[in-house]
């Protein structure tokens, strides 16, 4: 493995750790923000939607921008936007003033989100192997960094505008290390086809694009067109899986507490016990990925956490719902990465437009998670509405397949090939 390449996937790390670290700063202090601007959670909730629409529209900007310049450039620019803008919030005076700042740092933020994801697909190709799964273990890890920090800083009395203001500074200074290691468009090392790295010619009975680091000899009208229909379907299937995420993220805690009658020390063991199983199972799916195949990790992934989702809405005491939160947590870990990965594998000339699309429908997914189950409660106790991302689940579950009609990732083509040497 050359050290460019090894390099380049440092930086991604890095990268991955900045909009981790930058998103974890707001959300700590939230609450000091609120008191400050003076607005009630309700208006806190309004003004979060302005987050989420600068995030999406940055997105969807950003991944025709990757494809036509290359992610060395795009993502040094958009993690300077992603810091600088962390700081906004913090300089509110009102709520017309922290609309605007959530806006400008959700463009910022999702700007740095698909330019990561893309340039870990280039990163990806040259390993010829699963790797995606790790990065986006990385983005949680900085959002427990900053979580450590905040509350350090919070303790010693600094302001909020002065925490920003320096954790900004750090997260500038860990770009400008790790930007010159990124990779060039023409420098991700994906092999060229050989004896030693066979081809496999598409059939009738499985019929499919060409392999990744290769254009198509003649792209014709049937392949234009089965392209955006691989990405729309991923695109749900990131919509129905982060949907889930976000159903963790914001009602584990009070599942335990208003239906289970845990204190609350008790119940934000919950999340704890969510996200970490969620950050250490994306330490251990690349592994897992490259012996068993992306298909598999989404197959008996989405099936796991289904079965943990279930064994938490059904509990009857806090231990087995503890149980039930950490084996959703693992299972779903792998999943995400697995469609990433594929959106941007399907078409490389198209990798950051593709990713853009899944990772903003994806994030629209983790937006209405609360907004989803929140009115669903007026109806039906709380646990009972875990039943629909149990649901979701279970259809990523079924349609793992369609992973198989994305071009072949760099572990599959690999594997195949030691196959076909072995049985020569």
């Amino acid at each position: 493995m050359n050290k460019t390449l090894r390099a380049g996937r440092l930086a991604t790390f890095a990268f991955f750790a900045v909009v981790g670290f930058d998103m974890g700063m707001w959300i700590v202090h939230i609450p000091a923000i609120e008191d400050h601007v003076g607005i009630s959670h309700a208006v806190l909730g309004w003004l979060l939607l302005l987050l989420g629409a600068g995030a999406f529209t940055g997105m969807q900007l950003t991944g025709p921008l990757i494809d036509r310049f290359g992610a060395r450039k795009v993502v040094p620019l958009s993690a300077v936007a992603c810091s600088v803008s962390m700081v906004l919030p913090g300089l509110a005076a009102d709520a017309w003033t922290l609309g605007a700042a959530l806006l400008v740092f959700g463009f910022g933020s999702g700007c740095l989100d698909v330019g990561v994801n893309a340039h870990a697909v280039q990163v990806e190709h040259g390993y010829q192997r699963p790797i995606m799964s790790a990065f986006h273990a990385l983005f949680s890890i900085g959002g427990v960094i900053a979580a450590l920090i905040g509350a350090l800083t919070l303790t010693w009395g600094w302001g909020t505008t002065t925490t920003l203001g320096a954790m900004a500074v750090l997260s500038l200074a860990a770009t400008a290390l790790a930007a010159p290691a990124l990779l060039r468009p023409a420098a991700a090392p994906v092999p060229a086809p050989s004896s030693s790295t066979p081809v496999p010619a598409p059939s009738s009975s499985t019929p499919g694009p060409a392999p990744s680091g290769t254009a198509p000899s003649s792209p014709g009208v049937k392949n234009r067109r089965r392209t955006p229909r691989l990405i729309w379907m991923l695109s749900a299937l990131a919509f129905m899986l982060m949907l889930c995420e976000g159903v963790a993220n914001d009602w584990s805690a009070l599942h335990l507490k208003d239906v289970l009658g845990a204190p609350a020390a008790t119940a934000a063991l919950a999340y704890g016990m969510y996200s970490t199983a969620m950050t250490t199972g994306r330490l251990l799916a690349d592994r897992v990925a490259a012996r068993v195949g992306t298909v598999a990790v989404l197959r008996y992934g989405s099936a796991l956490s289904a079965g943990g989702m279930t064994l938490a809405a059904l509990a009857p005491n806090v231990p087995i719902a503890l149980a039930g939160w950490t084996v959703f947590g693992i299972g779903l870990s792998g999943c995400i990465p697995q469609l990433f990965s594929a959106a941007g594998h399907s078409d490389p000339a198209a990798a950051g437009a593709n990713v853009s699309r899944v990772s903003g429908l994806g994030y629209i997914g983790m937006l209405a998670g609360p907004a989803v189950i929140g009115p669903m409660t007026h109806a039906v106790p709380l646990n009972l509405t875990f039943f629909l991302p149990v649901a979701f689940c279970v259809v990523a579950c079924l349609t793992a397949p369609v992973l198989r009609t994305a071009i072949p990732s760099p572990a599959a083509r690999t594997s195949r090939s030691d196959t076909e040497r072995a049985v020569a």
